[in-house]
């Protein structure tokens, strides 16, 4: 950003220049407001695969909040100079940790543990590297088609997730009973009716105010211990490779082909940020640096005990609807998110909510990212060889997960890449029927 630019007060419709606070601050709280909750669920639920103690917990939501606000920063205000090397967009978008990696990272948790997703997040930040250095040329193996697919199982394979919380979670002596379900349900139905008749921020908050009435009718039962939060500190700076770093091959491989597949969907979302609030397409610059950001800040943010992120879409909806696209309200909302995260007892505030209160909330975010998936494969034509891809390569990765015992006969290695996450060999299989499968005019 020039001298001169930061000197100048600028309207909110402008990417540069600083706008008046109190014009910019209720917009960098509607973004916060839409995206946290679903920031921190990814680390929350990991937290809770891997077994972490309270303090532990606290420490991974905490990175994931630091590790977003780095990310974003890195996406709006770029390093380098354009036209020349730039690492960051310099579009109008907000990073968080990703629901995408959720599947896998589930995974490995439960086989490795966590430094295990840490190595494989390396390894990914250096995938996400290449696809941004060579985009131009392996852009034309993901279409909607297949992009949308990925996007779809992930919605998929995360429902199972979401109704194990919903009863209270696996570990949870009271799974199933009749309190856990009440209370998911009471969530569930603050977020739709919020989302089909809420307007406004009411409507974008739909998800964090389900949560807050599902907290307070969460209290009812006495669900809700305060003790994490009392033995949090005030203020703490993540640790560098506090959960430590281990590279298992299998787990790389398959972070590695997500982090290979998001890359190219961050194409989407930048974008429909650009072509929303801005009239015009990106840049291959603002591609191609937007993508090297990501790759970079995922490698440093596994460092510092962040899980993987990635652009948040409904941060990207209410940039398009606003069309405010000024970089110092989402620097903003980076700023809170910040301060958020060196702050422990929010985020042990954020471990006292229920599994059954997440799990209600976050059924619905889950089947969104499927309907989204779902958006993105009709945007082509569904004649029959599209019907075929979509068809086979669904039907073989959401079919081997849910036959655990299919792939009992190979190596484990074989089972972690191929049979945790169907978003592994429905991605593959996808892939590699799009490039062989002939096209209806005889093309390939």
């Amino acid at each position: 950003m020039s001298e001169k630019a930061i000197k100048t007060k600028a309207s909110l419709f402008e990417l540069d220049g600083i706008p008046s606070l109190s014009q910019a601050l209720p917009l960098s709280l509607q973004h916060v407001v839409a995206m946290i909750v679903g920031c921190v669920t990814p680390a929350i639920i990991i937290a809770g695969v891997s077994g972490l103690s309270e303090r532990d917990s606290v420490i991974l939501i905490q990175s994931a909040l630091v590790v977003a606000a780095l990310s974003t920063f890195l996406q709006l205000f770029p390093i380098g100079k354009r036209g020349v090397f730039q690492l960051g967009a310099g579009i109008p978008v907000i990073m968080g940790i990703s629901f995408a990696y959720l599947p896998s990272m589930q995974a490995i948790a439960g086989d490795f543990g966590l430094p295990a997703i840490f190595g494989a997040q390396l390894f990914g930040g250096a995938v996400a590297i290449l696809v941004g250095l060579f985009i131009k040329k392996i852009r034309r193996f993901f279409p909607p088609l297949i992009v949308g697919l990925v996007v779809f199982t992930v919605g998929l394979s995360l429902y199972p997730t979401a109704i194990n919380y919903m009863a209270g979670g696996t570990s949870n002596p009271d799974y199933g009973s009749w309190q856990n379900w009440l209370t998911a349900v009471v969530t569930l139905t603050v977020v739709t009716v919020l989302n089909h008749f809420g307007k406004g921020v009411v409507k974008l908050a739909s998800i964090l105010i389900g949560i807050i009435a599902g907290y307070l009718f969460s209290l009812c039962f006495g669900m809700v211990d305060f003790t994490a939060v009392g033995n949090a500190s005030a203020f703490q700076l993540p640790s560098i490779v506090y959960f430590g770093v281990e590279f298992e091959a299998s787990s790389c491989i398959a972070i590695g082909i997500l982090f290979a597949v998001n890359s190219i969907q961050a194409i989407g979302d930048f974008t429909a940020t650009t072509s929303g609030s801005m009239d015009r397409q990106p840049t291959d610059d603002e591609l191609q640096g937007g993508i090297l950001g990501y790759g970079v800040s995922n490698i440093v943010g596994a460092l510092l005990g962040g899980l993987p992120t990635a652009t948040f879409s409904q941060n990207v909806g209410i940039v398009t609807t606003t069309r405010v696209i000024n970089r110092c309200v989402l620097g903003g909302a980076g700023l809170i998110i910040l301060a958020a995260g060196l702050v422990p007892k929010f985020s042990a505030f954020l471990t006292t909510i229920p599994q059954c209160v997440l799990g209600g909330a976050t059924i619905s975010v889950f089947a969104s990212i499927a309907m989204t998936g779902m958006k993105l494969m009709t945007s082509e034509e569904m004649n029959y060889r599209n019907m075929s891809i979509v068809g086979l390569a669904a039907a073989l990765g959401m079919g081997i997960t849910q036959a655990p015992a299919a792939l009992s006969a190979f190596p484990a290695w074989v089972t972690t890449v191929f049979g945790r996450s169907p978003v592994v060999v429905a991605t593959i299989t996808a892939i590699f029927l799009n490039i062989v499968l002939p096209r209806p005019n005889g093309k390939r």
